[in-house]
């Protein structure tokens, strides 16, 4: 009813298949796709044939092969990460007495023969490598490979080694997804030197704004919305605050010396005493102070050890820190027997 007036008459053109002997409404109608029939599933009589199978195959052919190997007739999906439709077929290779899938295969590989995706793939790699060597999160490999596919694409920076990419990739990525890595534990892992990785951090830093710069500029073209997670945002230098937490969890202190030291390291930002100095030494020199007043001290040496810095640098930090040690730490780390300010050695 529409407004008090009754509905016009349609006439009902859709075709309806029933049953000439049980006449039926709504007809009971089965489909075997095994022999391809439309049957009345009442009398079972024989509505139609030649039904298409639109179910999934799950056959397998592990019969059809000697080796009972059971092929998948079904390919992966496609990888963003590589060039191309992907939708190569593959000869296996098979050691015959005639010889000829071996043949087959070697003109196969020479008519597919990729060396973008080959070069792609070795970067992947390697990076994976990397990544499962100092238990860097499946994450931060990806964005790292998303980064070189970026660059590769490009074909940017044509003069560079794929070393160096690859290193600052994973430098940038680390930094990103809030896990970063300093320049030398980057050129421990990669072998590429701390200064060569400082020039291709900066270079790649710009490639990205700009690439990003002309995406946005596209898509206001375009009149297409743009993604706001898509963006690349250059963050800034390591932060000590976050070394903190890992060179803690590697000297096996618990969590309130580590959380300590993460304190007594933003004050000293703020305050201003350790202004120009590394972020490396700046966490040495906090971790090596809230071990001492909590009880649990640690040398120099042992944090040189996780830090990758000299005991004399963190000894020189921790003398510039001395002096406003009570601005640095809180009263309330001190009472009821938690910490000792005079447990401090003596700058």
């Amino acid at each position: 009813m529409a407004n008090g007036s009754p509905e016009t008459w349609k006439e009902n053109l859709n075709n309806t298949m029933i049953c000439p002997e049980c006449k039926e409404f709504p007809p009971n109608l089965k489909e075997e796709f095994s022999s391809g029939d439309m049957v009345c599933g009442s009398c079972g009589l024989v509505l139609g044939d030649r039904i298409v199978d639109t179910r999934s195959e799950w056959r397998t052919f592990s019969n059809d092969d000697q080796g009972n190997d059971d092929p998948s007739r079904v390919g992966d999906g496609a990888n963003p990460l590589l060039n191309g439709s992907q939708l190569q077929t593959s000869i296996a290779f098979n050691d015959g007495a005639n010889g000829r899938s071996r043949d087959l295969h070697r003109a196969q590989n020479k008519a597919t023969h990729d060396k973008s995706t080959k070069t792609l793939l070795a970067a992947y790699k390697e990076l994976g490598a990397f990544c499962d060597s100092i238990s860097i999160p499946p994450n931060v490999g990806g964005y790292a490979k998303h980064l070189f596919k970026k660059v590769d694409d490009a074909k940017a920076f044509k003069g560079k080694s794929q070393d160096t990419i690859i290193a600052g990739c994973l430098f940038i990525a680390c930094r990103q997804l809030g896990v970063p890595r300093t320049f030398r534990e980057i050129f421990a892992l990669t072998k590429v030197s701390k200064a060569e990785i400082g020039r291709i951090f900066k270079a790649l830093e710009k490639f990205f704004d700009s690439e990003n710069r002309k995406k946005k500029v596209m898509a206001e073209e375009a009149g297409e919305l743009i993604n706001a997670e898509d963006d690349y945002v250059a963050k800034q230098s390591v932060d000590p605050k976050a070394l903190c937490n890992r060179f803690c969890n590697q000297l096996g202190l618990n969590f309130r010396i580590t959380t300590i030291s993460q304190n007594i390291a933003e004050k000293a930002d703020k305050v201003g005493s350790l202004a120009g100095r590394s972020p490396l030494s700046i966490a040495a020199a906090c971790i090596y102070t809230a071990s001492h007043l909590m009880g649990q001290p640690k040398s120099p040496k042992e944090i040189s050890g996780v830090a990758g810095v000299s005991d004399g640098t963190i000894r020189t930090a921790y003398k510039l820190m001395y002096p406003m040690r009570e601005q640095l730490i809180d009263s309330e780390w001190l009472g009821e027997g938690k910490g000792d300010l005079s447990a401090l050695p003596a700058a």
